[in-house]
């Protein structure tokens, strides 16, 4: 029988961690760490979504700004708040909630949130960081959510095959780097990818992230193969009933070793993580306050004594 790998359990042990993290660095003398959310719009699952992210960081213990700006607002003003957030020493961590308005470039928005707040991990510098397996940026949190999730059932990846389906930029392509970290043999396919069906049945990891109500049926799974499931799709039946259903036909999965639940499993993570990345955010900021501290000193030079 297939095993549920819940990650809303394994978030809130997280955020527990995370409070207790929180409340030692408070009580060693240094800042709360701050996140600031940026929601342009109405949107209304982003304003859920949003209201998630605000609970679960005062849960933590993390110090949440939240600005909420009209749809029209202007790319200009938009820039101007993130210059202003960049430039915040209470700010240890900046996301903008997407999608944003169509008049404004999100690749551009995105670019300017300075590097080392950057916890949605989308920074040109953190992709480059990441590709090259240097491990001191920021990693996007879906991706990261992904692995810690395959960390509680895989204990040795080395050698495993894993298939990633989907190529974005925010889970396919982080994902399968990180995979390809951990000694992977890892192939990323999409749904355009011919002969997709036997592709994914050599798999031990499967990760599913193409944004296709069910795209993956229970006879592309292995026996025993570890399957994540990272899409939310709401889908309404033949009696116009609504529902949410993964990527994966996960009634059809018996047979697979461990399997994520939708909704319940990458979605809790990913808000953990966000809280993750923004904690260490703010420990390399006191850890980088700290080194500057001591190479001024080094610089000084010692006093000459006359006779």
């Amino acid at each position: 029988m297939v095993r549920i790998l819940r990650g809303d359990t394994l978030a809130g042990q997280m955020s527990d961690d995370l409070a207790a993290e929180v409340a030692a660095l408070v009580a060693a003398g240094q800042d709360v760490p701050g996140l600031a959310v940026v929601l342009v719009g109405e949107d209304p699952a982003s304003r859920i979504y949003v209201g998630r992210k605000r609970k679960a960081a005062g849960m933590a213990g993390i110090r949440s700004a939240e600005y909420r700006l009209p749809a029209e607002t202007g790319e200009a003003a938009l820039l101007d708040l993130i210059a202003a957030l960049n430039a915040d020493p209470a700010i240890h961590g900046i996301l903008v909630q997407l999608p944003l308005p169509r008049h404004i470039d999100a690749a551009r928005v995105l670019d300017a949130i300075a590097p080392e707040k950057d916890v949605d991990g989308f920074h040109p510098v953190n992709v480059g960081r990441l590709s090259t397996g240097s491990g001191a940026g920021l990693v996007p949190c879906t991706p990261l959510g992904c692995m810690i999730l395959l960390e509680q059932v895989i204990d040795d990846f080395r050698g495993l095959k894993a298939v990633v389906i989907g190529k974005s930029n925010i889970v396919g392509k982080p994902v399968a780097l990180l995979l390809l970290e951990r000694e992977c043999t890892v192939t990323v396919t999409h749904i355009h990818t011919r002969g997709l069906p036997e592709i994914v049945r050599s798999a031990d990891i499967v990760v599913v992230a193409a944004g296709s109500p069910e795209l993956v049926k229970g006879d592309w799974i292995k026996p025993g193969a570890v399957v994540i499931d990272v899409g939310i799709n709401r889908v309404v039946d033949k009696d116009g009933i609504s529902r949410i259903v993964g990527d994966v036909a996960a009634q059809e999965c018996g047979h697979a070793g461990v399997l994520t639940p939708v909704p319940g499993g990458v979605g809790p993570m990913t808000i953990a993580c966000l809280l993750r990345n923004t904690v260490d955010a703010a420990r390399a900021k006191e850890k980088a306050a700290r080194m500057l501290l001591v190479g001024q000193a080094r610089a000084v030079p010692a006093p000459s004594l006359s006779v």
